[in-house]
């Protein structure tokens, strides 16, 4: 079975790439400060992507009622998601950190819409931890308890 990402979800995230990509492009100290951004954030969204998220894909049919067989073969991302969960949550730790840097930098640059971008991703990370995480591994417990 092909597990896939909710559309709102990836959206989200291709939102947030190119927001970033086009703050990487300035010049100067704000330019410096979302390339380190993109550093730490873009192998944290490729392990989202790949484990994280597209658990979440199932919500709808299992809040439907409806399971699967062949729904068990979302649990090695789930298992993957809850053994790496503390390792997620400090990379969330390093990126709103890098973003504290950054929304400095674009108050010294004068350019206000990179902060709210900043903003933005702050808040994504925290409904990652408050939502989507606990969300996908309730996915995986719950097919558990129905196979």
């Amino acid at each position: 079975m092909e597990f896939k990402i909710p559309t709102s979800l990836q959206l989200e995230h291709e939102e947030l790439h190119a927001e970033l990509a086009k703050a990487t492009q300035v010049t100067g100290r704000l330019g410096d400060s979302a390339k380190n951004v993109a550093r730490i954030l873009d192998p944290h969204f490729r392990k989202e992507e790949e484990y994280a998220l597209p658990p979440l894909g199932l919500l709808s049919l299992l809040a439907g009622g409806k399971i699967k067989p062949d729904m068990k073969e979302v649990l090695p991302m789930t298992d993957r998601l809850k053994a790496d969960l503390p390792h997620m949550l400090e990379e969330h730790k390093a990126i709103v950190a890098a973003l504290k840097n950054f929304i400095e930098e674009t108050k010294r640059a004068g350019m206000p819409e990179y902060a709210h971008f900043a903003e933005k991703l702050t808040l994504h990370a925290q409904n990652e931890e408050e939502v989507l995480y606990p969300a996908a591994l309730l996915v995986g417990e719950y097919i558990k308890l129905h196979k």
